[in-house]
């Protein structure tokens, strides 16, 4: 395997072209492949599509992933994919991502999206996989983080610490900024994952100076 950094963008697959989620998601997928990143998705339409797409726009030498999923309703694979790789099962297609992605950006979505996102987090909260920074994008996931803190870590069923590797970030150019930072450190240092609460500080001070 390369040493080719990649990010995974999870999303909704009904979101269309003309809706601002998936503008941004092209923002954000194109300002990765610009650094130099690869963007991996689950392959298919909506928010998928518009990752590949704006991972295709950069017109870099990173590459257009997709793992996309066998359904009862087709999935088709979106146009924008350099490589694609088809699954019969989520479980194996899970992994996949995971074990190819050092970053994850989680773009509003439903069901599968929450399935990818909470997979996630418990591979690195059981430290299957390194601390593997999980981004969640946009206002949708406000309550989510709220309900969780107030509700389930204040019954101290997980850890403050658990929290460490989730940011809540706004604006798409704020997600590029932060990878590119996560991603500088981790070449210079063994354990950039460290830094984390450094990084959340920085996001901090910047949402704090745009309300």
């Amino acid at each position: 395997m390369d040493l080719h950094y990649r990010v995974a963008i999870f999303g909704s697959a009904r979101i269309t072209e003309g809706d601002k989620d998936y503008q941004d998601v092209f923002a954000i997928a194109k300002g990765l492949s610009e650094a130099g990143f690869d963007i991996v998705t689950g392959g298919g339409p909506g928010l998928m599509q518009a990752a590949n797409a704006g991972s295709k726009s950069a017109h870099s030498d990173t590459r257009s992933i997709g793992l996309n999923i066998r359904l009862p309703r087709e999935q088709e694979p979106n146009a924008f994919l350099d490589i694609k790789q088809e699954f019969s099962r989520f479980s194996s297609r899970l992994d996949t991502f995971m074990a190819l992605s050092d970053a994850v950006v989680v773009a509003p979505g439903g069901i599968g999206t929450l399935l990818e996102l909470f997979y996630a987090w418990q591979l690195v909260q059981v430290e299957h996989i390194c601390e593997t920074p999980i981004i969640l994008f946009g206002e949708i996931w406000t309550n989510l983080l709220v309900w969780l803190e107030s509700e389930v870590m204040a019954q101290n069923l997980f850890a403050k610490g658990d929290m460490h590797m989730i940011f809540h970030v706004i604006e798409p150019e704020q997600v590029v900024k932060l990878i590119k930072q996560i991603h500088t450190d981790r070449l210079k240092e063994d354990h950039a994952c460290h830094n984390f609460t450094k990084y959340r500080i920085a996001l901090k001070s910047i949402n704090h100076k745009s309300l």
